[in-house]
């Protein structure tokens, strides 16, 4: 699925969406979660706390939330933050050096398929929040992240999901398809990316399939968690 339907491949059209959604993102993020999207990720940056991780990769870092969370948290580490928006990056940037973490975070362009700065087998925890269904080949991009963590590293993964409990799937698809696009046109002026994301959570693999592409390009000891009554999971595997 692409954002536009137009002719661009799908990652030249996830890059311009992020683009022009880039400065009302974050306010927006809150706002359509209800704050819920904060809690999952201190879930995920316990869980990498909790590895004693140093050398930390943070793809599709979008506007930074996650690897500022986690440099706040996790002593010692460095975060090297990569997504293909270079305007998310910038409000990213700004983040970052108002809360004097500059050094504790590098923030790069970059694509999850081809993460060319990385050498092979160098981090010890990668993690991905909300941006694996933006993927233009999911199983290229898990492969790349793949090689570049080292024996044993783990990699965590925040992703959306269609809820199991008929009710709560009923309500979350009434507000996906209905209530955010308007609030998304009505602030960030791109109706389109609004409709897309949620397209995008009910084309993504379900929890059962994911786990099972996680297995598949290597990855061992594949868990994944619930979130919210199944709205979003969390995923851990390792190397």
């Amino acid at each position: 699925m692409k954002p536009y339907n137009e002719e661009q491949t799908k990652k030249e059209q996830v890059e311009e969406m992020f683009d022009n959604i880039a400065p009302t993102y974050d306010r927006l993020n809150h706002i359509m979660s209800l704050n819920i999207d904060r809690l999952w990720r201190r879930r995920v940056m316990r869980i990498v706390r909790r590895t004693r991780a140093h050398a930390i990769m943070d793809v599709a870092t979008g506007t930074g939330d996650l690897a500022i969370a986690m440099a706040k948290k996790i002593n010692e580490a460095h975060i090297l933050g990569v997504d293909l928006s270079e305007e998310m990056l910038s409000v990213a940037r700004s983040k970052v050096e108002r809360l004097g973490l500059s050094e504790r975070i590098s923030l790069e362009k970059g694509d999850a398929e081809n993460l060319d700065m990385v050498a092979d087998g160098t981090i010890d925890v990668a993690t991905v929040a909300f941006g694996v269904r933006n993927f233009e080949n999911i199983e290229g991009g898990l492969s790349e992240i793949y090689r570049t963590l080292k024996a044993g590293g783990k990699l965590v993964v925040l992703e959306f999901s269609m809820p199991r409990n008929r009710f709560i799937r009923w309500i979350y698809s009434q507000y996906a398809h209905r209530l955010l696009p308007r609030i998304g046109a009505a602030i960030s002026k791109d109706e389109r990316a609004y409709t897309y994301l949620p397209d995008s959570v009910e084309e993504f693999p379900s929890p059962e399939r994911f786990t099972e592409i996680l297995r598949s390009v290597g990855y061992s000891s594949v868990t994944r968690r619930a979130q919210s009554f199944g709205i979003a999971y969390i995923y851990v595997a390792t190397k």
